[in-house]
């Protein structure tokens, strides 16, 4: 496979996680990152081994040497940002959550359709090896008919401008709920018959914590809770006629541990070794250009609609909505 040569936009921690996972990458070349500050584009790439700095977007999706970009700003950025990469012919690998709406999400991809551009949303468990793993354990029977599961994740990062500025999409959903909902849709699918959330909200105007129970057609349930406030031991665990499984950090799989019904320990998988797991991500991106694909099968774009949907309806039930985004009566 011929070298790719990635252009980060944006210059903040998950660029830094993003570009020391593909400077040890035999398959990508670190060659440009772009900021609003070009001081910090120019300290970013003398730390990371890029080739190019720029002080702006624009001369990163301008410049005809980029064959992709990872969009890694906030999230009330990335539905402008990802259409200006595909209005310049560039495939995009946009960090979750992909948009703050479903809204921004079918607009965005309905413009890589009609230009015919890849475009891909950066949530990285899907994308994993140990993804494949959890649902061929699902499907196996060990642990009879599981019922249900549950996942949580939670950090205390509220602080942080991106997470407690509603201006900026930010609150638990978006950042971390979404990993809940995605190991609930990877293991369990998309027939949900009802969903029941609740959330905590912030002076600031964000959620802090969320917690949701969704029931499937077939009387399965999951249960998920997320935080922007508090540290969470960020398992999933699933729950069966035979016994039960731990799965350890649903928000980067280290481990699946099996139990049955006299709560001993019959199976324990763990993870394969990996640079820093942002690496699948990539190398799912890498191959749909090889074959000119236009999504990745690991995340495909009525997956991407169908989150953003679930997560909207999550918010409007609280009667959370962000600046400018339309109310339901």
């Amino acid at each position: 496979m011929k070298q790719k040569k990635m252009g980060i936009l944006g210059a903040g921690s998950i660029a830094v996680k993003m570009a020391d996972t593909i400077r040890q990458m035999e398959s990508v070349i670190p060659y440009a990152i772009a900021s609003r500050d070009l001081n910090k584009a120019e300290a970013f790439k003398a730390a990371h081994g890029f080739e190019k700095a720029y002080g702006s977007y624009m001369e990163l999706w301008s410049d005809p040497e980029v064959d992709f970009i990872y969009i890694a700003t906030p999230h009330s950025h990335h539905a402008e940002q990802a259409k200006c990469c595909i209005l310049a012919g560039k495939p995009v690998l946009c960090e979750k959550a992909f948009t703050k709406t479903s809204q921004e999400a079918k607009e965005v991809l309905a413009l890589a359709a009609e230009r015919k551009v890849l475009i891909a949303e950066a949530i990285w468990p899907r994308y994993m090896p140990m993804a494949q793993t959890l649902k061929e354990f699902v499907e196996s029977g060990t642990l009879g008919k599981i019922t249900s599961l549950s996942a949580n994740l939670g950090y205390n990062v509220f602080k942080k401008p991106r997470v407690n500025d509603p201006a900026l999409a930010g609150g638990s959903l978006l950042d971390v709920g979404v990993y809940t909902l995605n190991f609930a849709s990877m293991l369990f699918g998309n027939d949900i018959k009802k969903v029941t959330s609740s959330c905590v909200m912030s002076e600031t105007g964000v959620d802090t914590q969320n917690s949701v129970i969704l029931e499937y057609s077939d009387g399965r349930t999951a249960t998920l809770y997320s935080s922007v406030v508090s540290f969470t031991d960020r398992m999933g665990v699933l729950y069966g006629e035979k016994g039960f499984a731990i799965v350890d950090n649903i928000n980067n799989f280290e481990a699946l541990r099996v139990y049955d019904k006299e709560y001993k320990l019959i199976e324990h998988l763990v993870r394969p070794a990996q640079i820093t797991g942002f690496e699948y991500e990539v190398l799912a991106m890498l191959e749909a250009m090889e074959n000119g694909w236009l999504e990745c099968k690991q995340m495909p774009h009525s997956e991407i609609i169908r989150i953003m949907e679930l997560m909207d309806s999550i918010r409007h039930s609280s009667k959370f909505y962000y600046p400018g985004e339309a109310r339901q009566n």
